[in-house]
């Protein structure tokens, strides 16, 4: 389950990344439907998360680093879970201005939405690479 939620993270991205793109480049309605995609594949990570985390009772999987990779680990983990809390609430403003036409609006919460969503969904995957690839704990 937590390579495929860390899988949809690094699609997120993607797709977050390529959004960017397209509306810097003036592309706004190919920005529209990749970022509706990205507010779907975002949703999907978020009811699998929250499902895996029913069903494990909430254990969470300890961290096998130690000394200074384990501070970059915390401090990492936990601006992740605060700036995640803000996106379940940020991500679905921001489209709600867009689905309105209020564009003026859309792209002021944008501005700081797009930079939090996007660390969020890096840093979602980091998590995963952290605990279960490079430093994963002795079972």
């Amino acid at each position: 389950m937590a390579a495929l939620n860390a899988s949809l993270n690094g699609l997120a991205t993607l797709l977050i990344t390529v959004g960017f793109i397209l509306i810097k480049t003036g592309q706004k309605e190919a920005h529209r439907k990749v970022m509706t995609t990205a507010c779907i594949v975002s949703a999907i990570f978020l009811i699998g998360y929250v499902t895996h985390k029913v069903l494990v009772r909430g254990v969470h999987t300890p961290f096998g680093g130690t000394g200074a990779i384990a501070t970059v680990y915390y401090v990492m983990l936990i601006s992740h879970i605060l700036l995640a809390i803000s996106i379940a609430y940020l991500v679905p403003r921001t489209f709600l201005f867009a689905i309105r036409g209020d564009f003026e609006k859309h792209k002021r919460w944008a501005k700081f939405t797009f930079p939090i969503w996007y660390y969020v969904s890096v840093t979602g995957v980091l998590v995963y690479f952290f605990l279960y690839q490079w430093w994963p704990a002795a079972r």
